[in-house]
């Protein structure tokens, strides 16, 4: 037997669907690219400084750090959720004292990050005013607008 979710078990004929939040999905798509980077620059760091490092802490250290970054992103609708993210952003730019090359990639992802967060915000308030605005409008049209039919001329 299918396990329900949630969102699944409370829903209701005629129920209108949740909006997704915008700034969610632009916060998630940096963390995935990210994950994918911190996991890229492990294996850059494993080539080039293996000899300074011990492999294992290396590759242990940017895997952890790649699932960290990817995991973030079932968390991020939660009040905290965003600022383990900025978090993350520090983590990464601070990857640059191992590989120099990271503090412009870190930083590059920091500003992509702040970005997204900030549109995603503003499109998230726009969508919910718009929302609300068609809300009123169809309380205020029961008939859902429809106008009079007119009279067929001959």
């Amino acid at each position: 037997m299918a396990r329900l979710t949630k969102a699944q078990r409370e829903w209701r004929p005629g129920m209108p669907k949740k909006r997704r939040s915008t700034k969610v999905m632009f916060a998630s798509t940096v963390l995935v690219l990210e994950g994918f980077v911190a996991f890229f620059a492990t294996l850059a760091v494993f080539g080039l400084r293996r000899d300074e490092f011990p492999p294992a802490v290396i590759l242990s250290v940017g895997i952890v750090l790649g699932l960290v970054l990817v995991l973030t992103c079932a968390v991020l609708s939660k009040p905290w959720g965003v600022a383990l993210g900025w978090i993350l952003q520090l983590v990464l730019i601070f990857t640059g004292f191992i590989e120099p090359m990271m503090f412009v990639v870190g930083i590059l992802f920091a500003v992509a990050w702040w970005y997204g967060i900030r549109t995603g915000i503003r499109i998230d308030r726009e969508a919910a005013q718009r929302d609300r605005e068609q809300a009123e409008w169809e309380a205020a049209n029961p008939d859902g607008g429809e106008p009079e039919p007119r009279p067929q001329t001959p």
